[in-house]
């Protein structure tokens, strides 16, 4: 992805979230030099990767294939005490978060508002594949239910769902309902080593510098900042 194109994506999150009354932390908008001045204070957000993560997963098409996201709290196992999560996202209409699950994080996707958050559901056989022969069980709010392998569910503004581990699923927004501000509350998150994608995809993209950057990404801060 060019820095051109991320930093684009950030404006236009800003601009969503500032319309859904979504407030990030104050160091959501350092600049550069303002992440070298504070660099020594900042361990936590660093060592944790908090703060913006743009994603097209290696498909050369963010709005094809794509998610924007940003870790507001995040624990490291073995490491600190926090055993928790918090994701804000931005769905596009058809926008896919491919097919994946997470060995060791649980979570509950929440639809924030905006359109509707269509997700798939499989669950995992014992070599980490497609199980398309047994039914999920699932919450929905805390509400039991049972979806078909490759059965959809579909989050309106309000509603979540709860995915245990090993569950595969891949989201995106409904068609002609609007983008979707996403939650996602969970156990510790490590992007680094707990996506089993089920496609050989990358997670985080390599940027063609073709602008400075107008806030550092997750993926930059060992780059900018070391």
């Amino acid at each position: 992805m060019k820095r051109s194109e991320v930093n684009q994506i950030i404006e236009g999150a800003k601009a969503f979230l500032a319309d859904h009354r979504f407030h990030l932390p104050p160091w959501a908008y350092w600049s550069l030099s303002d992440w070298k001045k504070n660099k020594d204070s900042v361990a936590e957000v660093m060592d944790n990767m908090l703060g913006w993560d743009i994603t097209d997963f290696g498909s050369g098409d963010f709005y094809k294939r794509g998610l924007f996201l940003f870790t507001l709290r995040n624990g490291k196992y073995n490491v600190d005490k926090k055993p928790y999560a918090e994701k804000i996202m931005i769905v596009e209409e058809n926008q896919e978060t491919p097919m994946h699950f997470h060995w060791a994080k649980m979570e509950d996707i929440i639809n924030r508002g905006g359109g509707n958050l269509v997700i798939e559901l499989y669950n995992t056989t014992s070599d980490d594949l497609l199980d398309e022969t047994t039914p999920i069980r699932l919450k929905t709010d805390g509400v039991e239910r049972v979806a078909e392998p490759g059965g959809k569910v579909i989050l309106q503004p309000g509603e979540s769902i709860c995915l245990e581990q090993g569950v595969y699923h891949r989201f995106y927004g409904e068609p002609g309902k609007g983008k979707v501000l996403v939650g996602e509350v969970s156990t510790v998150n490590d992007d680094t080593a707990d996506n089993r994608f089920h496609e050989t995809i990358g997670r985080f993209p390599q940027i063609i510098e073709d602008e400075e950057p107008i806030h550092l990404l997750v993926s930059d801060y060992v780059k900018f900042i070391g």
